[in-house]
């Protein structure tokens, strides 16, 4: 490819992307309208954020994938890039859809929107995402879309975005549904924002006195935390976690996931754990500094006051394999009385069907389903108003996407509510 680079637009010197030949070409419409308008979509979006140059990116996570959210409208738009020849040009992944992608009879779905939902995915699949054979997921890294360290990216979903840049030090802004397909497209992202090095350093200090022992515990000190610090690169000191605790990347998943819904961090960084962390001058020098000694606000301010559940949801971000196995420990004689539905990856599950975990969990009364996310689906239509999980994610999504009740505690509390349920006095324990 030459190198040759041409404006995107007249500007004066210090405001103009340039691009090259090859990109030029692409923009000018040389290899069909699809990657043309691709190209508008990634040149536009990098001039509005001051990008001066694109880059490569290794790997694409695409949102907006749920029917439900995107309708006939966002359909048609999918159908019209695949039917104009679009094919991603790196490893692409898919969002969770509004149903189990096998299942969706068992869940109840119309037979009408399933069709829909359906049709959304094999758009995706004819551009070439998953190599034709999409697993729709909010945890790419757990599939095989696993970004290392330093690697360029552009993934949409705001807890994977999270869990990319801090956990695993890759680099991505949080893209937009259209903006992650056009980078899908072209291979393509701007060189903005959390792509460059001075935009990744730390801008709010947490010391955290807090007691965290689960998964829950982190879920709620990241909804504390994003409810203010909005945007903010969090640097978390006296975290209470090791390397070596067997929910490391669980626990971190569900601090992250939790500040990318309550506020928009898209990086965070753990003293002496996360990769980019053992830097001198992470910290900015105008940084603000906080001390959580308290997770109570954190789970209270994600509950509506109800008493009764008809359904406990786990999974969000999608469980992983530990956490199925954890599940399966906890349920082990228990008999539950309300629907308890466990979401994760296809090949998660897979695994888990494998090795026994997927069996003890039904036997329980529970069911896991794969592609689906309860906060995208018609969660209403299916019967359910009032809805308990471990998750603040999934709480606050559950209030305001799927416009349901929710209950946000530990994972004991969950269980005792699906044996029982009505929601537990007990405090948080698990």
């Amino acid at each position: 490819m030459g190198m040759n680079t041409n404006k995107v637009r007249n500007a004066d010197e210090e405001d103009v992307m340039r691009l090259t030949a090859e990109e030029q070409g692409w923009l000018a419409g040389e290899a069909g309208p699809a990657l043309r308008r691709a190209m508008e979509i990634v040149t536009a979006l990098g001039t509005i954020y001051g990008a001066r140059r694109l880059i490569p990116v290794e790997s694409v996570q695409i949102s907006g994938v749920s029917y439900r959210n995107i309708g006939d409208a966002g359909l048609d738009f999918l159908c019209r890039w695949a039917d104009e020849g679009a094919r991603v040009r790196v490893p692409t992944t898919l969002n969770p859809t509004a149903m189990d992608m096998v299942s969706w009879q068992t869940q109840g779905l119309d037979p009408d929107f399933a069709a829909k939902q359906r049709q959304v995915v094999a758009a995706f699949a004819r551009m070439g995402v998953g190599k034709g054979v999409p697993l729709p997921t909010c945890t790419p890294y757990l599939i095989g879309n696993r970004p290392l360290p330093g690697a360029h990216i552009a993934w949409a979903e705001s807890s994977a975005v999270a869990f990319a840049n801090s956990v695993l030090g890759a680099r991505t802004n949080r893209e937009g549904g259209p903006g992650a397909i056009a980078a899908a497209l072209t291979g393509r992202t701007g060189a903005y924002g959390l792509h460059l090095e001075e935009h990744r350093r730390a801008t709010l200090r947490v010391k955290v006195d807090a007691v965290l022992d689960t998964i829950s515990d982190y879920s709620a000190l990241g909804a504390l935390i994003g409810r203010t610090a909005q945007k903010a690169v969090p640097l978390f000191v006296n975290l209470p976690l090791e390397a070596d605790d067997p929910l490391y990347e669980e626990k971190l998943k569900a601090l992250g996931a939790a500040m990318a819904a309550t506020g928009a961090v898209a990086l965070y960084h753990v003293a002496s754990l996360t990769p980019e962390a053992t830097s001198s001058d992470l910290l900015t020098a105008d940084c603000a500094c906080w001390c959580i000694d308290d997770l109570t606000e954190g789970y209270a301010m994600l509950s509506d006051d109800i008493e009764r559940i008809d359904l406990v949801w786990i999974g969000c971000p999608h469980a992983s394999l530990v956490e199925l196995a954890q599940l399966t420990e906890r349920v082990a004689g228990r008999r539950l009385q309300v629907p308890m539905w466990i979401t994760c990856a296809r090949p998660i599950r897979d695994l888990a069907v494998d090795s026994g975990l997927v069996g003890k969990i039904e036997a329980a009364g529970g069911q896991v389903f794969a592609d689906a996310c309860m906060a995208i689906a018609p969660v209403r239509n299916l019967g359910f108003q009032a809805v308990a999980t471990p998750s603040a994610k999934g709480a606050y999504y559950l209030r305001n996407l799927a416009n349901v009740a929710a209950r946000f505690g530990t994972l004991d509390q969950c269980l005792a509510a699906a044996e029982t349920g009505h929601w537990p006095s007990m405090g948080r324990d698990a």
